[in-house]
């Protein structure tokens, strides 16, 4: 982390950036914010570890209208939607200074509460292990029981857009690793009353928050269908069941193609609903129809849902398809 803050402040003292754009010390030590420091005294204040999970490409929209570059923390899966939103021209390159950092996975502090450990008064990271000082005295957590479902089934440790690198060399070339599908197949083995099921009990918990919209990188219109004054979509409260499903269907419809699968949508959800699997299984059928297609990993490509092929399916073919 030294190391991230000597950097910054070295790029604020010469004017290469205007701006940084990282994490700021919460309360406690897993509760870490996005914030801007413009001074580099600000930057005392700033922390990076395995608990700065939010991807913060989607910020980078609005940083791109400030005055000068933006220098910015991306982690591996965050660089796929920046190079998405450069793609869709929602984000300014030559605003942006991205220092791609090392991640060896993020931390959910929810799945700290459900081990059992409150009280917390203090956290370190000590290699594989988390270490809590509570008022119940210290306690101990692998590491790995308490990373992201996304960090699972990592696409790897490669970034795909970035100006310079601190703390990758060891991790830069690691693969995917994890089948991110799995948990989609499982789904699709269900019978239709059963996937009905699941998804009616899931998306029934939604109090319409929209904190999974305003985080994802993908859904970065000007103007959102869902707060339109001339349908009741704009409406915080359910309505009815109907309506807490068709939010998150037509807003999985609007991101297919777009999405690169960094699941902040689930990881924001206060009711904890999966939300990533409904995008998930969109990215599996892109990818068994149109052949394999990664969002993000470039600037140039056109989309599979974007472009026309001869060797493309017939619509027939999708609609019949076994499975949904």
């Amino acid at each position: 982390m030294q190391g991230l803050i000597e950097r910054a402040k070295e790029l604020l003292a010469d004017g290469t950036v205007a701006q940084v754009l990282g994490w700021r010390k919460g309360d406690m030590g897993y509760d870490p914010e996005p914030a801007y420091f413009y001074k580099e005294e600000d930057l005392q204040d700033f922390v990076y570890d395995a608990f700065c999970g939010a991807n913060l490409s989607k910020y980078m929209i609005e940083a791109s209208k400030l005055e000068g570059r933006t220098l910015v923390f991306l982690k591996p899966c965050d660089t796929y939607s920046f190079n998405q939103l450069i793609k869709e021209h929602r984000v300014d390159r030559e605003k942006a200074y991205i220092i791609g950092v090392g991640c060896k996975g993020t931390l959910k502090p929810e799945k700290i509460r459900d081990a059992g450990i409150k009280g917390i008064k203090s956290v370190t990271i000590d290699g594989d292990t988390l270490k809590f000082e509570t008022i119940y005295g210290e306690k101990e957590l692998p590491f790995a029981d308490a990373l992201l479902e996304r960090c699972k089934v990592c696409k790897g440790k490669k970034h795909m857009v970035y100006d310079e690198l601190i703390g990758t060399a060891e991790d830069e070339e690691a693969g995917p690793v994890g089948n991110r599908f799995e948990e989609v197949e499982k789904l699709e083995a269900m019978s239709p009353e059963e996937r009905f099921h699941f998804w009616q009990e899931q998306l029934s918990k939604c109090i319409r928050c929209n904190a999974c919209r305003n985080v994802c990188p993908a859904c970065s219109c000007r103007k959102c269908v869902f707060d339109s004054s001339q349908y009741d979509s704009n409406q915080k409260a359910n309505a009815d069941t109907f309506e807490e499903q068709m939010f998150h269907i037509i807003r999985a419809f609007h991101v297919a193609g777009r999405c690169t699968d960094c699941g902040e949508c689930s990881r924001v959800c206060p009711q904890g609903i999966p939300l990533h699997l409904l995008n998930r299984k969109f990215i599996k059928d892109i990818d068994t129809f149109y052949g394999e297609y990664q969002a993000g990993a470039d600037t140039d490509s056109r989309g599979p849902l974007t472009d026309f092929t001869f060797d493309d399916v017939e619509p027939g073919i999708v609609q019949t398809r076994g499975g949904h």
